[in-house]
């Protein structure tokens, strides 16, 4: 069952599926402004979490921990 984004715990590890692309990540931290910073678990990139979902959400938009 997809999790919404006020659920989201540092440390822990999520699956985000947005217009058919596969992310897998973990949340390293929060910032002040409410986004998180995550980590790629395939190429080990940090970004914000708002650069995967800042074109939208797709209607098959997924969040899940793994």
């Amino acid at each position: 069952m997809p999790i919404g984004f006020d659920t989201l715990r540092v440390g822990k590890k999520y699956l985000i599926r947005n217009y058919g692309e596969v992310n897998r990540v973990e949340v390293l931290e929060r910032t002040a402004e409410g986004d998180f910073i995550v980590k790629d678990l395939l190429s080990l990139e940090r970004y914000k979490l708002s650069d995967i979902v800042k074109y939208g959400k797709s209607k098959d938009f997924d969040l899940f921990e793994i």
